[in-house]
């Protein structure tokens, strides 16, 4: 069975063309800009088994058309990884495009099983450097880099994703190390630039936890521009989402 904080029917931000998207109850993460911290405790959710996603997805199918098919995110995707190659293998047997939408800080035989029924990887790697990436996520970025390493060797289609906060993951320097580190990854089909918002704030106050970034401003034109700038000599495809 798996743990599901949430469903959105006709996604179009979570991989190509029109989506099922299925969030995931928990996360091992605890990024500042968390817009969803309603999804980090591994309790709560909605149980819902494969088949009953299956369903949703057989009734969802006319409007995939060649690109649409089944997201899965998070939270973090990974925690369930079991429980996801069960849906990825039969959704896979149906003919559904399936993508995962990960922090990418699990690599084991389950999750190289749930990749090789996978067609595509949204991997966000929020930090080139490590000490930054602590401060951000209280995880390391070690396992992440493992997990893009892996990704490029088995040559699996990735798109990378990039939260941009000022203050937080907006220095140049790292934006250089960022774009200098994939730059070689032929596996990479575009990459994504994700300005921090604060559409999620409510979320906090409802949870009666702080928000720890209360105070912090949305990036600029110029910073985002800057950012774009920036990736656009390391990559061919970058998008502002």
């Amino acid at each position: 069975m798996l743990q599901v904080h949430s469903i959105e029917t006709f996604g179009t931000h979570e991989g190509p063309g029109i989506r099922l998207v299925i969030f995931m109850q928990g996360c091992n993460f605890r990024c500042l800009y968390c817009h969803n911290p309603d999804t980090r405790s591994l309790k709560g959710g909605t149980k819902m088994s494969s088949e009953e996603i299956i369903e949703l997805l057989k009734k969802q199918k006319p409007y995939f058309k060649d690109t649409g098919g089944l997201t899965v995110s998070g939270g973090e995707s990974l925690l369930q990884r079991k429980a996801l190659l069960d849906l990825f293998t039969k959704a896979k047997k149906l003919g559904f495009n399936t993508t995962l939408d990960t922090n990418g800080s699990i690599l084991d035989d389950d999750t190289k099983k749930l990749l090789e029924v996978t067609d595509l990887v949204l991997l966000d790697v929020k930090h080139i450097d490590p000490v930054w990436h602590q401060t951000v996520t209280s995880a390391s970025n070690e396992p992440t880099l493992r997990f893009a390493k892996y990704l490029k060797e088995i040559n699996k289609s990735m798109w990378l994703r990039y939260v941009l906060v000022p203050g937080y993951t907006n220095q140049k320097e790292f934006l250089e190390k960022w774009g200098a580190h994939f730059k070689d990854y032929k596996n990479i089909d575009r990459v994504e630039i994700l300005p921090f918002h604060t559409y999620g704030f409510y979320k906090y106050k409802e949870l009666g936890i702080e928000n720890p970034l209360s105070d912090c401003p949305v990036p600029t034109e110029k910073e985002i521009q800057e950012a774009l700038t920036i990736f656009e000599k390391y990559f061919k495809s970058v998008y502002v989402r």
